[in-house]
């Protein structure tokens, strides 16, 4: 079982950054593969970013360039660095672990998700 607590969130403006950061429980972090996603209102969740357990990224085209996901294994501790933040990025952001060690873009690969952090981009 793996449990994941995100933190970071919070109100910025426009252009803006935020870190986003999502500590594990157990011992195995580093062989999971972890991703974020988002979920704003009167939407369905989506996939943001994703980073394996070697460390290979893939981002959605909606966030590239602008959001950094890393891992740091020995903190058990994955982040979302969020620059030149945009109002349609504003949404409860999530976390989420999967054991296939590769990662998706499909939140229903994911086995553990974290409970949100709100972020808000205020225009």
């Amino acid at each position: 079982q793996v449990q994941l607590v995100e933190s970071g969130g919070g109100l910025v403006q426009a252009g803006g950054s935020l870190r986003l950061s999502c500590a594990a429980s157990g011992r195995t972090f580093s062989s999971y593969a972890m991703g974020w996603f988002r979920q704003a209102p009167g939407k369905e969740r989506e996939f943001v970013a994703s980073i394996s357990w070697s460390g290979s990224t893939y981002y959605a085209d909606s966030v590239k360039g602008r959001f950094t996901i890393s891992r740091d294994n020995a903190k058990n501790t994955v982040y979302l660095q969020m620059n030149s933040l945009k109002p349609e990025d504003t949404a409860v952001y999530y976390c989420a672990a999967d054991r296939s060690m590769v990662g998706s873009t499909l939140a229903v690969r994911y086995d553990y998700w974290g409970q949100g952090t709100q972020v808000t981009v205020s225009s």
